[in-house]
C-alpha cells in the first residue's frame, strides 16, 4: 500500500517544473524577511513589557 502511494506521489512530482536557483533564493529571502519582522515585533513587545515592569517597580512605595 505504501509503495503504491509513494509511486503515485513520485509520478505527480515528476511532472512539476523544477525550482530554479533564483526562485529558491527569492523564496528563502522572503521567508527570512518574514522571520526578521516577527523577531522585531517580539523584541519590541518584550522591551515594552520590561519597560512597564521597571515603571511599575519604580512607582511602588516602600516604608
Amino acid at each position: 500500500m505504501d509503495r503504491v502511494r509513494a509511486a503515485k506521489k513520485a509520478a505527480q512530482n515528476k511532472s512539476k517544473p523544477k525550482e530554479s536557483n533564483t526562485g529558491l533564493a527569492k523564496r528563502k529571502e522572503a521567508d527570512a524577511e518574514i522571520l526578521r519582522a516577527k523577531q522585531k515585533k517580539n523584541d519590541d513587545l518584550k522591551a515594552t513589557a520590561e519597560a512597564e515592569a521597571r515603571g511599575a517597580k519604580g512607582s511602588q512605595t516602600t516604608k
